[in-house]
């Protein structure tokens, strides 16, 4: 019987989804590939939804593209991924992800790690861009989030050696929030989602918006971005008096 590829619970506002491919380390096929911009698109717009948080089974968050997969199709790498950017499926959300990485996140696991907004890691964790080792471009957005989260120097070493990058070294770096205990992972996860889930969706929405738009231009536009925008939304809300 084929395994589920993507579970999803649901609870207190919070969607969980886990990768389900551990014996191929949660590598993206088609199937899961398929399912999770489906999943994700999906729990967008549901409204018992406030914040997703996006994990994997077994010893691995996700190993990338799944390369047998690919070695049987017959088709080039471009003709078997294209119209599944999953960098794309997750900047889009209007709702906050989370990633937490449970195991190795290798290439294209790395670059779904890069677009979720908040990354917690359990300590086992590591990263590796092995793009140069395989002969490979990344496509969903590694080259250009990692250089801007941890500066071009130290993004050129990780991706140009396709070292393995240790979870404590990422949080230092500036690409995981924190680094918790392997067994806290989930609930650490959860308890930041909670906190999260509690304040009004739309709101939540519009301030990661104002972040994700913000950071991609120059300062003084960027400045000037945020100054139009609240003063458009603030002029909606009257505080209450307080006696």
């Amino acid at each position: 019987m084929d395994e589920t590829p993507l579970l999803i619970e649901i609870a207190d506002g919070v969607a969980t989804l886990t990768l389900n491919r551990p014996a191929a380390l949660n590598s993206l096929n088609r199937a899961l590939r398929t399912a999770l911009v489906a999943t994700l698109a999906e729990m967008d717009a549901r409204d018992d939804v406030r914040v997703i948080i996006l994990t994997g089974t077994g010893r691995a968050f996700c190993a990338g593209l799944d390369v047998k997969e690919l070695g049987q199709s017959g088709h080039n790498v471009t003709e078997n991924v294209d119209g599944g950017d999953m960098g794309s499926a997750i900047t889009g959300l209007r709702k906050p992800i989370i990633a937490a990485i449970n195991g190795l996140a290798v290439t294209g696991g790395f670059e779904i790690t890069l677009a979720c907004d908040i990354v917690l890691a359990a300590r086992s964790a590591f990263f590796q861009d092995t793009h140069a080792k395989i002969g490979l471009l990344p496509g969903w957005g590694l080259s250009q989030r990692l250089s801007r989260a941890i500066g071009p120097y130290r993004a050129k070493e990780i991706s140009l050696s396709a070292r393995r990058v240790p979870a404590e070294e990422a949080a230092a770096l500036g690409f995981v929030t924190r680094v918790v205990a392997d067994d806290d992972l989930l609930p650490a996860a959860r308890a930041v989602a909670l906190a999260i889930a509690r304040w009004p969706a739309d709101h939540i929405g519009r301030i990661k918006s104002l972040i994700d738009r913000g950071y991609e231009m120059p300062l003084g536009e960027a400045l000037r971005f945020e100054a139009e925008e609240a003063r458009a939304s603030n002029a909606q809300v009257t505080l209450p008096t307080r006696s």
